[in-house]
């Protein structure tokens, strides 16, 4: 029996089991038997030096943005509405059959767009050059999920379930969960919260399933089986995401309306250039990007050129920002801006950065 055929018996099993107290144990188990054959599905043991086809794209820019969606939404138009790159539209599907990347220029930062083939149903089993798009996406920093606004939200439950089956998981947090392997002492298992979806003997059963015998196992929240076996697995990506519903000129205002209230959900038209800006907008706002402004003593701060960095950034991101070799000479620096409680404020390196804020650098002579 392949691979493909198993996990279609686990699905099926967990579909016809009744949830309840005496059966999540045998759920946690067939959980974690899924999740193993998802995982050498997507990384398949082949001959020594044996290369798959597929596409690799050069990340370049302060960020990378990837495109998901079915066959015909409007991907490629999007793509070439927002950047100077063209990509092939048509009013027919599986227009774009590899990966088209382009760059937008917004707010002083080059941000990478990849317009990706269309996903179709099966794309986590390698459906129609899925496994290549998904690998893809998984190197990005945000996904934008182009939908259909003629056709509901079906297409995006059916592109979620096949973005968790390959362990990308969608506006999520990671889980307050700590595992770690160990080589002898049995399983160490604690809790720091009161657990309502798992106990000690069903964290046992699942780590027995991958053959783990010596752990320790704490956990900070309260956290499902399911999100156990994500931390065991340890290759589960967490990123967010943007639901942009394209088509919205072939709906009633309404409908429109009631889509835009949705979170993370934003509602454009790409053939009438509508709310595009405001797309930008959500874009810029969900990677959480930086713009830092340098200045020299005794001259006005350069508005022109700004640094992109990432959220969280600290002096020592900006000074390797400029030249690698800064932070070694490093003695304080002043910044203006948001982070600070006063302007000008003396700083030291580990000072955390904000938006659009001003820094002087200060090096030791």
């Amino acid at each position: 029996m392949g691979i493909l055929e198993r996990i279609s018996e686990i699905e099926k099993e967990i579909a016809r089991t009744q949830k309840n107290k005496a059966t999540e144990y045998h759920l946690g188990v067939l959980k974690a038997k899924l999740a193993k054959y998802r995982t050498q599905l997507l990384e398949p043991v082949g001959k020594k030096g044996e290369k798959g086809d597929g596409f690799d794209v050069m990340k370049s820019g302060d960020a990378r943005v990837a495109l998901i969606g079915f066959p015909s939404v409007g991907k490629s138009t999007l793509l070439s509405t927002l950047t100077n790159t063209t990509s092939v539209a048509a009013n027919y599907e599986f227009t774009t059959l590899t990966c088209i990347p382009g760059v937008i220029e917004y707010k002083g930062a080059n941000i990478q767009l990849l317009d990706l083939p269309g996903i179709i149903e099966g794309a986590s089993q390698g459906k129609g050059r899925g496994r290549q798009v998904i690998a893809v996406a998984r190197t990005a920093d945000l996904v934008i999920m182009m939908l259909d606004a003629t056709k509901g939200d079906i297409q995006k439950e059916l592109l979620t379930a096949e973005l968790e089956a390959v362990g990308i998981r969608l506006n999520k947090p990671k889980p307050g969960l700590y595992f770690k392997q160990k080589k002898a002492g049995g399983i160490k298992f604690n809790a720091t919260c009161t657990l309502t979806k798992v106990d000690e003997k069903m964290v046992q059963m699942i780590l027995h399933e991958y053959k783990i015998f010596n752990a320790e196992v704490i956990f900070r929240e309260d956290c499902s089986s399911d999100d156990l076996i994500d931390v065991i697995s340890g290759n589960r990506v967490y990123m967010q995401c943007i639901y942009v519903y394209n088509k919205i000129d072939q709906i009633s205002i309404e409908e429109v309306d009631r889509i835009a209230r949705k979170s993370k959900c934003v509602v454009v038209s790409c053939n009438m250039k509508l709310n595009l800006d405001y797309l930008l907008d959500t874009v810029w706002e969900n990677l959480a990007l930086l713009r830092i402004y340098t200045k020299k003593p005794g001259r006005a701060p350069d508005f022109t050129d700004p640094i992109i960095l990432r959220g969280g950034a600290s002096v020592e991101h900006v000074c390797h920002g400029i030249h690698r070799s800064i932070a070694a000479v490093y003695k304080y620096a002043l910044v203006w801006g948001a982070s600070t409680k006063f302007n000008p404020q003396r700083v030291g390196i580990a000072h955390i950065m904000s938006d659009e804020d001003v820094i002087q650098i200060v090096t030791k002579k």
